[in-house]
């Protein structure tokens, strides 16, 4: 039997781009607006005091399926999308592993994502390399840095497992991006800033 690689990537591709219309979700285009970005404006106004920086925002839109960039960096300056970037959530989040949010917990061992407002902090050397810390900022994210719910690279989120799952792998609640990606997301994503996580 002869295997065209082609034709079975592009037949993969063809079947997520059916089940992502099937679900109703309509991608980021370049130049655009996050759907997210009025909530996330309202947030960042909601918690000017304890947000310094006011240029940068990151936005993650858990209706969006894994397989999909939901991670929009969001210059201010203008109100584009930067980048977008693939980003993994929790395995409490999503007990079947389909690659969607089914629900989301701010509870202790649920290993789910959490959202809500989260106030961007220092980095640090952790198991999984240079992270950035987070701070819930809201009643439904409250417990973010008790659980360690933090931004860190995992090689599960990679674009070619992506391509041929259609999912990326699961977190345990962590914002959780490629290891080629992870560098540019904390140099442009700072301290002292928003990240607003919601579907």
């Amino acid at each position: 039997m002869n295997f065209n690689r082609r034709g079975f990537i592009g037949a993969v591709a063809a079947s997520a781009a059916g089940l992502v219309a099937s679900r109703g979700f309509a991608a980021v285009k370049s130049g655009e607006s996050p759907a997210l970005l009025p909530r996330a404006m309202a947030a960042l106004n909601s918690h000017a005091s304890s947000v310094t920086h006011r240029d940068m925002i990151g936005i993650v839109d858990f209706s969006v399926p894994s397989h999909q960039p939901r991670l929009h960096l969001v210059d201010l300056g203008n109100g584009r999308v930067a980048s977008s970037l693939l980003v993994a959530h929790g395995r409490g989040s999503d007990p079947a592993n389909s690659g969607w949010v089914e629900k989301l917990s701010n509870r202790p061992g649920s290993n789910a994502s959490c959202q809500g407002s989260f106030l961007t902090g220092e980095t640090y050397a952790g198991k999984h390399g240079t992270s950035r810390r987070l701070l819930g900022l809201d009643a439904d994210n409250s417990l973010a840095e008790s659980r360690g719910i933090v931004i860190h690279s995992a090689s599960y989120v990679d674009s070619a497992l992506a391509l041929i799952h259609g999912r990326i792998g699961r977190s345990e609640g962590c914002f959780a991006v490629s290891h080629q990606e992870i560098s540019g997301l904390l140099a442009q994503l700072g301290p002292g800033r928003l990240l607003f996580a919601s579907r």
